[in-house]
């Protein structure tokens, strides 16, 4: 009797135990869904952004969306990884930087699709190769630089916004202005009125509901979503073999750097957040993964990927600090990426609602940028108003500016993107007036 008490009360805790487990795991799936809705605005509307300056059809913009999802799926699983080759091991969730837009327009206007692919395959291998030098020169990258950068990422950005709003023609209608005003009106709302994860999604939202109040218009064009099919598998070098330009090569590698040092950020505010130090080894296997995650991006035919810091946000608000939910979600966007319908789903936005929609993100980086420069000491520093004000204003300026017309192609290439003249005038800057700083 007493052995058959004890027998009941051990298949009692085990029967506990998978209860707790499949709860903890539930917990985490919704976590993890959770996250990729964080990221997913910001995830599609770079290839949308991209392929509609290069001019792809409906269905390059179909692969391109959805192998982009599914890569940054395998870019998070990447990164999660913990061992001694790749991996910073922390709930760090990859998607698109935004910092790449503007350069890879700019080279595939210029040398096509295959120099911006080809590019992003050997700034993969860069980032791979420096990663180990670079975890422990990250200090060269203080705050004046990452936040000048970054304010100058949004507010190169918000042009494309501005043309998105008015259609993208001479002359744009009052009902293209009417549905792009709606749109940053439901985001703005979101985010005065709510709190939490809902207030983290408003992006989203926006473009949800201003889709749906254009559909009422008859705006929206469903066709893109029937004709895409219900499964494909991501095709290595989709558009074509990759060619290798030096001048776009080096712009992208200039951007990778930029990206690392973006990354890094993200890495210590997730490590402070945990409660998991890392140390100069974690910081080098973190930027491998995510050099790893660039080279296959540039294989697949996608983009370059970084640390979402919206995410951070959102591991901080759940209070649930491993690496389970974001598990979770890597597998999610995998999962998404192998079905095209969802991926030719982002296709059916109109421009005017896309365009409220990135003017309310881009602002949201541009403040970014400024939060961090108010972390700077400018009180007892003089030379950081110097390296934020020319890196600023030089990059605001310069980007697509026909200053350099009469230059050889390359030099506008690199002189007409702000962020490129923007990042290396702060890297410049920063080393030359506070080289006394530690």
């Amino acid at each position: 009797l007493k052995s058959l008490k004890m027998e009941k009360l051990y298949l009692e805790r085990q029967m506990h135990k998978m209860e707790y487990k499949e709860e903890k795991h539930s917990q985490a799936a919704v976590l993890g869904l959770q996250h990729l809705l964080a990221m997913y605005s910001g995830s599609i509307l770079v290839p949308i952004m991209i392929a509609t300056a290069l001019g792809y059809s409906a269905e390059q913009l179909t692969y391109l969306i959805s192998t982009d999802i599914f890569m940054c799926g395998v870019a998070t699983f990447l990164q999660l990884q913990l061992n001694k080759y790749f991996g910073i091991g922390l709930p760090v969730v990859l998607g698109v930087a935004f910092q790449s837009v503007a350069p890879l327009i700019m080279i595939g206007q210029s040398h096509g699709s295959g120099a911006m692919f080809g590019a992003l395959i050997v700034s993969g291998i860069y980032v791979v190769l420096i990663s180990g030098i670079f975890s422990k020169v990250a200090n060269l990258f203080p705050s004046i630089v990452t936040g000048s950068v970054i304010t100058t990422i949004g507010l190169t950005l918000i042009p494309v916004a501005i043309g998105n709003m008015g259609n993208n023609v001479p002359e744009p209608t009052g009902q293209s202005l009417l549905l792009a005003a709606i749109t940053v009106l439901i985001i703005l709302l979101i985010n005065i009125f709510t709190k939490g994860f809902i207030k983290s999604i408003s992006i989203l939202i926006g473009l949800v509901v201003g889709t749906a109040i254009a559909a009422t218009m008859g705006l929206v064009d469903f066709s893109p979503v029937a004709a895409a099919p219900l499964v494909h598998v991501p095709t290595p070098l989709y558009f074509g073999m990759p060619t290798f330009e030096i001048s776009s090569i080096v712009m992208m590698c200039i951007i990778a750097t930029v990206s690392m040092v973006e990354s890094t950020g993200v890495y210590l505010a997730l490590s402070d957040i945990t409660k998991d130090p890392i140390d100069s080894t974690r910081l080098r296997n973190g930027y491998r993964a995510e050099g790893l995650a660039v080279l296959l991006g540039g294989i697949f035919n996608t983009f370059p990927y970084t640390g979402f810091s919206q995410n951070v946000g959102l591991v901080k608000l759940s209070g649930i600090k491993t690496r389970l939910p974001i598990y979770y979600a890597a597998g999610f966007l995998v999962l998404l990426g192998l079905l095209p319908k969802f991926g030719a789903l982002a296709q059916i936005i109109p421009s005017p609602v896309l365009g409220g929609a990135m003017l309310v993100m881009f602002g949201f980086v541009s403040l970014q940028g400024m939060q961090i420069l108010a972390r700077v000491d400018f009180a007892n520093n003089e030379h950081n108003f110097l390296i934020a004000a020319v890196s600023i204003a030089a990059g605001v300026g310069l980007n697509n500016s026909n200053l350099f017309v009469s230059m050889p192609t390359a030099f506008q290439m690199f002189f007409s993107n702000g962020i490129v003249v923007a990042s290396l005038l702060a890297i410049v800057l920063n080393a030359v007036l506070n080289r006394k700083k530690k």
